[in-house]
């Protein structure tokens, strides 16, 4: 099999290793297709040459060439999605018990089921209802994944803010009412108190994963609200305004550490994915060959404007 490892700073090399054999609870997947994701950003960036190689890709659809002996219920031909790692490659091995059918009809790089999976399982835990005003603030592919996420709870109100014309315009096309640069917002959505009456959002998301974004979210939630913290804030310090504290906001940590509750939320997701209310195929934009994972990186850090998300095609 061949996959691609990081061996230096913003440098991956593509090798020949044995084909891997599952264990008894697992299987052995040929790689369809595998996200890119933020989360993978820093170590590639960063790895030191002394260091052991560095697989990463963890965002799998692939279809099924061997199982281990307690893992049965899975079939060769099966194509599945779910929780892996190692997937920039040819051939991977995941958990049984950590991976899902892909919907049929639906092309594999559109059913990535972590990605989602994460998003779904975190708003599960904001208390949205319908009728609630709810803002996303930021607008890559895990903002306009949490636009369409929250649009089938029937927002009383859905807002996108960034700064990017051209991501504001995709929000507005899949479902947000309004769409705002932050410095733009009108005031009657902003509230920097809790003694504030104007303060008029329920829910606010933030999906940037840098600071200016945690301070523009909590700047709109009204007293008594929810903020919801999904941007990958992956190393330091993220500094959150007390006035949060003041209004007596709820914060919602997005990240889930627990495997079973990300597989139930993948489980729905993967449903509104058959159903075709979860569209992947506006956010699936780039598309680059095993050789190419470099490049896939630099695309995502570069974030132009014709960019939302790019998958690994071994």
């Amino acid at each position: 099999m061949k996959i691609s490892q990081v061996i230096g700073p913003r440098t991956s090399e593509v090798v020949e290793i044995p084909d891997p054999i599952p264990r008894e609870d697992e299987v052995l997947v040929e790689v369809v297709s595998s996200g890119v994701c933020a989360s993978d950003l820093g170590p590639w960036l960063g790895h030191s040459p002394s260091a052991a190689p560095l697989r990463l890709g963890h965002e799998m659809v692939g279809r099924v060439v061997a199982v281990g002996s307690k893992a049965r219920w899975w079939v060769p031909g099966d194509l599945v999605t779910g929780l892996g790692g190692h997937g920039f490659a040819t051939l991977a091995v995941m958990d049984a018990d950590a991976v899902l059918p892909v919907p049929p009809g639906v092309e594999p790089a559109h059913a990535l089921g972590e990605p989602v999976a994460c998003l779904e399982e975190a708003l599960s835990r904001t208390g949205m209802r319908a009728g609630d005003r709810v803002a996303v603030v930021g607008l890559g592919f895990m903002g306009l994944s949490l636009v369409q996420l929250v649009r089938r709870h029937l927002p009383g109100l859905l807002v996108g803010v960034d700064p990017t014309p051209t991501r504001r315009d995709r929000a507005l096309a899949l479902g947000c009412d309004l769409a705002f640069a932050p410095g733009q917002i009108p005031e009657r959505y902003r509230t920097a108190t809790g003694r504030e009456s104007e303060a008029r959002l329920d829910l606010v998301i933030e999906a940037t994963g840098v600071t200016p974004g945690l301070t523009t979210a909590g700047s709109l939630v009204r007293p008594f609200g929810t903020l919801c913290v999904v941007g990958y804030h992956h190393s330091g310090d993220a500094l959150m305004d007390l006035e949060l504290w003041y209004k007596a906001v709820t914060v919602v940590n997005g990240f889930c550490p627990d495997r079973t509750r990300t597989m139930a939320a993948m489980r729905e997701a993967l449903g509104l994915v058959a159903q075709r209310r979860f569209h992947y195929e506006p956010l699936i934009t780039h598309h680059f060959g095993l050789e190419q994972v470099d490049e896939a990186f630099a695309a995502m850090l570069e974030a132009g404007d014709d960019f939302v998300k790019a998958v690994v095609v071994p």
